[in-house]
């Protein structure tokens, strides 16, 4: 699975895991409904800064969400 794939449906996951729309993720990271919804499709990069802001929302690992780690 390349790495955005594997992103795009970590994400997509975690926030379906803690009841969160797509609407609620972009007010969280500032930004607009549909600038989220490209990340969440893995159609765009992010930066090393949103990477983190969400791996600490979720509480999981950058790692985890690139796909390069299970943990």
């Amino acid at each position: 699975m390349e790495p955005l794939t594997a992103f795009a449906a970590r994400l997509k996951a975690l926030r379906r895991q803690k009841k969160q729309t797509q609407k609620d993720m972009a007010a969280l990271l500032g930004c607009t409904v549909s600038n989220y919804q490209k990340i969440e499709y893995g159609q765009v990069n992010i930066p090393i800064t949103t990477l983190i802001a969400l791996a600490d929302y979720f509480g999981v690992t950058t790692d985890y969400l690139l796909g390069r780690s299970e943990e």
